[in-house]
Order: C-alpha cells, then structure tokens, then sequence
C-alpha cells in the first residue's frame, strides 16, 4: 500500500486531517496501527470504549438464587402433600362414619360402612354392578345413611330406582 493510501485510511478511521494522519504514520514508521495508538495517546482520536461484563451473582439482579428457588419449591410441594392429607383424612372420616344401606320393600337387608362397598366395588366391580342393577328390578332400592348430609348421592340412587320400576312397568306392559 502506498503511503498516501495509509495516510487516507488512517485519516477516515481515526476523523482527522491529512496532517495529522502524515505526522502519525511518519512518527510510526508508517505502521496504521502503531499510529492509531499514537493519536490516541495524543488526544486526538476517541478511545474505543470498554465493556466490562461480570459473573457476580451481586451485580445482577434480574437473577434469582437457586438455594432460595429450591427451599421454594420445596415448600409449595409440602403444601400440596399437606392437602393431600386432609382430603385422605376427610375420605376416611366420610367413609367411616357413614353406611351404604340396601332395602327391600321397605326392610333394611344390610348396611355397610362406605369403606367396605368401595373397597368391594372396586375389586368385584366386574359382578357387583350387574347385580346391582338385576337387584334394582326386584325391587330393592340403594341409600347412604350417617353422620354427613348424602342427599345428593340418595337422589341418584332413587333416580336408579325409579328408572328399574319404569322399565319394569313397560316391560310388564308387553
């Protein structure tokens, strides 16, 4: 590169006059980076800035610590096994405390705490159902009696009583 090349090049990159730039390259064996530096060092081309970056957990605050995210956690899933508890507990107590009751005309056949028809009702589920509903046509009719308000779940079961006796009913009118 010819020297008034460098003294262009030079004179664009740092924004200074052809002077200045001659001076400079002339001073630093014309060597563009050498005179870079030498104007820089003379004040007259702007210094590039410095970033500094850091890996400090202090100095950035958009970050959480992880202890603090993990006791958090933590926390929140003792909640959920603490719920969890007392709905168990609240099932046991319902189911202890009240019974699933079969009647026929009028009379009461047996009655059961709820905990043994459901344990039954899911390993016999297979039988029981059918024959629950087979029973329904002889007349026999479902309740949950105890300690808690079951009115909801006696409505169905006489929703299912007096569906059999319909069916019933139509059948007989064949």
């Amino acid at each position: 590169m010819e020297q008034f090349e460098k003294v262009e090049k030079l004179r664009e990159r740092a924004n200074v006059t052809y002077e200045e730039a001659k001076e400079a390259l002339e001073a630093c064996d014309w060597d563009l980076l050498d005179a870079m530096v030498y104007l820089e060092k003379q004040g007259k081309v702007k210094e590039p800035s410095q970033s500094t970056y850091s890996t400090s957990y202090e100095e950035q605050s958009e970050y959480e610590s992880v202890k603090d995210k993990v006791n958090e956690q933590k926390e929140s899933s003792e909640e959920f096994f603490e719920k969890l508890g007392r709905l168990f507990k609240k099932i046991i107590r319902k189911s202890k405390d009240n019974y699933f009751c079969v009647s026929r005309k009028g009379e009461e056949v047996f009655k059961v705490p709820v905990w043994v028809f459901v344990l039954v009702l899911l390993l016999t589920w297979k039988i029981l159902i059918p024959i629950m509903v087979i029973a329904l046509f002889f007349e026999c009719k479902y309740s949950f009696r105890g300690k808690d308000k079951l009115k909801n779940a006696n409505d169905v079961m006489e929703k299912a009583s007096k569906f059999a006796d319909k069916v019933k009913d139509e059948y007989e009118k064949l």
